[in-house]
């Protein structure tokens, strides 16, 4: 399965996004965890 991640601004703007599988967006979480960064995971469908 296919996740679009975005980061997030302190404002909740998007800063950028990107199309991952399951464990790159597994490492992602993890990352901003330790960092503080915010995300916004959705499942991805392409069109």
């Amino acid at each position: 399965m296919r996740f679009e991640v975005m980061r997030l601004d302190t404002d909740g703007t998007t800063k950028d996004s990107l199309i991952a599988d399951a464990e790159t967006v597994r490492a992602m979480v993890e990352d901003a965890a330790l960092t503080g960064e915010r995300l916004y995971i959705r499942p991805y469908e392409a069109s």
